[in-house]
């Protein structure tokens, strides 16, 4: 079992990031970095995100999955990312807006969700 998260403090603008059981809203790991963000509630509520947008996709019919999430703030990114190995499972990421480079941060992400093992 992999879950080892840290990497995603390297990430410019670095504000905190859990994973997540989306079933229970449960944190399975976290990283907190230089914000003053409370990642057990952070989680938890993202994990209502994760529940709407599967309850959306099943209401259009769509048979597909989420590959990720972006909610922009006006200060902030928050990102989620569905484990391709376990979509009951996500990794969440809270990033400074002003800091940080999207297209950077979506492929971090992506990197240290690949290598995590449940």
């Amino acid at each position: 079992m992999n879950t080892d998260i840290s990497k995603l403090t390297e990430i410019d603008g670095f504000i905190g990031a859990c994973l997540v059981d989306s079933d229970s809203g449960l944190m399975l790991a976290s990283e907190s970095g230089n914000g003053n963000l409370d990642l057990e509630t952070a989680g938890a509520a993202n994990m209502e995100v994760v529940r709407a947008k599967n309850a959306a996709m099943k209401a259009l019919g769509l048979d597909d999955h989420i590959e990720d999430v972006l909610i922009s703030l006006g200060t902030q990114y928050h990102l989620i990312r569905p484990l391709a190995s376990n979509p009951e499972v996500f990794v969440y990421v809270a990033l400074d807006r002003a800091k940080s480079n999207l297209g950077m941060a979506r492929l971090a992400v992506k990197n240290v969700e690949s290598a995590i093992k449940l």
